[in-house]
């Protein structure tokens, strides 16, 4: 997942962009029909389509910015004068554009991992020392799903009884039943998680955890202070070298607390080679992003103002983008 948001979160480059979200569909599209909630992601998907069209507009009304006017709003309007009006520009309208684009793939790729991972898999490959954060992860990603069905069950329940839905004052009526439901069950979860002794994890060597705890305070302080002094200092090797030893000290600190921890595995998921091609493939795009990002970041910048021009691309960097249909390739080769 982090191999395909984070450029679509650090890039405004429509060419990438728009590879990006064809990986992404090409992956969306191999994944099994007939599950149970699939239907009702095209809910999101149109949410999304509609956040696009609306960043257009407000963009272009608020932004008055760029070269190419296309035309003018008087600034006499009433009310609302002093903040539409004004040249509305073609850049304005393009990086309006891009946004809802980038925000359009932003939930594709979460639309698509929450199909494609199951969230108890995830919980259990998360590290001991993540546990907590495993557990309200694989609760965030089932929310949706559970909040879909539940609002199915509620229509039909709805439509039995004679409701129809006949515009906005018939959403109340379906806000509340769905309200008082997810209530429900985030007390029977809570209560649940309490009764088993959730957060009351053993330790094998308690010294151990507590030099973790020291070492990650001190490589949090020494990350902070290099991110603090290369905005002042950014010619001096000094800063850098204080993050790195800072990020390094983080993942020591980590992996310390990691071992002090007792976790218990009832089954263990088999790792097989198509898993192996998954992870090496996510990793090597996330690094060749990342070492772009810092050594070549014209390649993936792109800003419409004052002038709109052709945007940049590179074909090696377009081909790195195809490599995230990796997992549709996958899943063929599993269905022969």
């Amino acid at each position: 997942m982090l191999a395909a948001l984070l450029p679509a979160l650090t890039t405004r480059n429509p060419a990438y962009l728009l590879l990006l979200l064809l990986a992404v569909t090409v992956v969306q599209l191999s994944l099994p029909r007939g599950e149970p909630g699939v239907a009702d992601w095209r809910f999101f998907i149109q949410a999304g389509l509609f956040l696009w069209l609306f960043t257009i507009p407000l963009n272009a009304l608020t932004v008055h910015a760029g070269e190419t006017v296309l035309f003018r709003l008087p600034r006499g309007l009433p009310l609302i004068g002093w903040v539409i009006g004004g040249p509305i520009t073609l850049e304005a309208v393009s990086y309006g554009f891009l946004s809802g684009f980038g925000l359009l793939v932003v939930l594709l790729v979460l639309v698509t991992f929450n199909r494609a991972v199951d969230p108890y898999q995830l919980t259990r490959a998360v590290p001991a020392v993540f546990f907590q954060t495993g557990v309200m992860t694989s609760i965030a990603l089932s929310f949706v799903p559970q909040a879909t069905l539940a609002l199915r069950e509620i229509r039909e329940a709805q439509a039995i009884r004679g409701h129809r839905w006949r515009g906005l004052r018939d959403v109340v009526p379906l806000a509340m039943p769905l309200l008082t439901t997810a209530l429900e069950r985030a007390l029977q979860l809570a209560e649940s998680m309490e009764a088993r002794g959730f957060g009351m994890v053993p330790m094998l060597r308690p010294a151990l955890w507590r030099w973790g705890r020291r070492l990650l305070l001190v490589a949090l302080l020494l990350l902070l202070v290099g991110l603090v002094f290369r905005g002042f200092y950014p010619r001096s090797p000094w800063p850098g070298v204080a993050v790195w030893l800072g990020g390094l000290g983080v993942l020591a600190a980590l992996v310390l607390q990691n071992q002090s921890l007792l976790r218990t595995r009832y089954r263990r998921q088999r790792w097989m080679a198509p898993d192996t091609v998954m992870a090496l493939a996510s990793a090597l795009i996330l690094l060749a992003y990342l070492v772009l990002r810092f050594l070549r970041p014209e390649w993936l910048y792109f800003y419409p103002y004052p002038r709109l021009e052709w945007p940049d691309f590179q074909p090696l960097l377009g081909l790195l983008f195809l490599v995230l249909t990796t997992p549709a390739w996958l899943a063929s080769w599993r269905a022969r």
